[in-house]
């Protein structure tokens, strides 16, 4: 079965992938590199050339003006002509034509091809010099080009081959120096398999990517721990939470089916509705932190805090203690959500109305960035050994876990997650009447 590119790619090991892209890399560049220079082998040569023809056509031009002979150096060709191109050294006339000519007397290069048994070509330079009698004098130097084509061939040749050794060299050096910097990932792979519970990686000498790689990994474990130690937790809390009310709905449907008697039997039915509310009320509680915990935060929006409490102290049931509200500003706004400060307000109020005595006062405040809600009650409070751990799921201040203020554990804990899912704040202290205070905060919308 054929595989797609990309699937195949994706099958390829790390190291076999850096090794292929640098070698393709570098076996490109190299490649263009060597196009580039052998195309520059000709123009290279013939500017050697004329470099040379240029040195050697100064002298000999100084010494046609001195009325010397020239002396033409091995490998060059030396000839003195009038204007016109005729030959005024004694020696055949030359096989430049009109344009040649031309070319040569304004200082151009020329180049030239006798054709024989082997066609040979050349390269001219000329200038115009005064001989001492007078007379314009037309210096040309030559020297032949025998050899440039295949010396360009060769060349392009030897780029080449330098270019596929370069790219060979290029992978190997590559593949083991990926090889040599994955070592410590497969130590650390290893290390990985061979981990105990709760164990963690060793940190590497070396302060790189890899260090910050075992770091984060440690820091993974440690949060994936924790996790299971708090799920492991929430679940025996649940199940334990759970068991209470079932049984006594069974126990008391027992009793009901055992003895029909009718007033009993009433009485037996409205014990199970109210275990089946708070088993109802616990069953969304769970419901609510799990969704909370699978991130379904719904987008802030402006929430007018006075308002709400004044709502939320109406919905009191009827025998509450009285509730003041004290506002010092006539409007507060907080970034939140309507169901979550209804969540947040309703739990409090009902928390402090399960134990307050006589009174409970209810202060909205707000600066320049935040707003806040306090709760005060002059109930028994809650200790200061326990004030940490309130907020937390199923935890009750009382070591028996009874459920005579009907509360499911459950309350707090929703009331915290709304508030910290928002970066708000709550704590736990005193009031001044010696009973509990709750204070919640959030940031203030300018609204």
């Amino acid at each position: 079965m054929i595989l797609a590119p990309r699937r195949w790619w994706l099958r390829r090991s790390l190291r076999f992938r850096i090794t292929l892209i640098a070698t393709t890399i570098t076996l490109g560049l190299l490649f263009g590199l060597a196009l580039l220079a052998g195309r520059a082998l000709g123009p290279l040569l013939v500017n050697s050339t004329d470099a040379e023809l240029q040195t050697v056509l100064a002298a000999q031009g100084a010494r046609v003006e001195a009325g010397t002979v020239p002396v033409a150096p091995d490998g060059v060709e030396v000839r003195v002509l009038d204007t016109a191109g005729g030959p005024v050294d004694g020696d055949p006339r030359p096989a430049f034509d009109a344009q040649d000519v031309r070319a040569l007397k304004a200082g151009l290069p020329v180049s030239t091809e006798s054709r024989g048994d082997v066609t040979t070509k050349a390269r001219w330079l000329g200038s115009v010099v005064t001989a001492p009698d007078g007379s314009q004098r037309l210096v040309a130097v030559g020297a032949p080009m025998v050899g440039s084509r295949a010396a360009i061939a060769n060349g392009s040749r030897w780029l080449l081959l330098v270019a596929i050794v370069g790219a060979l060299v290029a992978t190997l050096a590559t593949w083991l120096g990926v090889r040599s910097a994955l070592r410590p990932v497969g130590r650390m792979r290893r290390s990985v398999r061979a981990l105990p519970p709760g164990g963690r990686l060793p940190l590497p000498e070396s302060h790189d990517e890899l260090r910050a790689l075992a770091v984060d990994f440690n820091t993974l474990l440690a949060r994936y721990e924790e996790v299971g130690k708090r799920l492991r937790r929430f679940t025996g809390d649940a199940a334990h939470e759970l068991r209470s009310p079932v049984a006594s709905i069974r126990v008391q449907a027992e009793v009901a089916v055992a003895n029909p008697d009718a007033d009993l039997a009433n009485e037996t039915l409205a014990d199970i509705l109210a275990e089946a509310e708070r088993l109802s009320a616990l069953l969304d509680g769970l419901l609510a932190l799990a969704r909370s915990d699978a991130g379904e935060v719904p987008p802030a929006e402006p929430v007018e805090l006075v308002t709400e409490v004044r709502d939320a102290v109406s919905r009191l049931p009827s025998g509450s203690p009285p509730v003041r509200v004290s506002a010092v500003v006539p409007q507060a706004w907080a970034l939140a959500t309507h169901a979550e400060v209804e969540l947040v307000l309703n739990n409090l109020l009902r928390n402090a109305c399960r134990y307050a005595e006589a009174q409970i006062v209810v202060s909205v405040l707000a600066s320049r960035s935040r707003v806040r809600v306090v709760v005060d009650d002059d109930g028994p409070g809650v200790p200061v050994q326990h004030r940490e751990r309130v907020f937390d799921r199923f935890y009750r201040v009382s070591d028996d876990r009874a459920r005579i203020s009907g509360g499911t554990g459950l309350g707090l804990a929703m009331v915290a997650e709304a508030v910290r899912r928002r970066d708000g704040r709550i704590t736990v202290g005193e009031s001044l009447d010696g009973g509990a205070r709750f204070q919640v905060s959030w940031h203030r919308h300018p609204g």
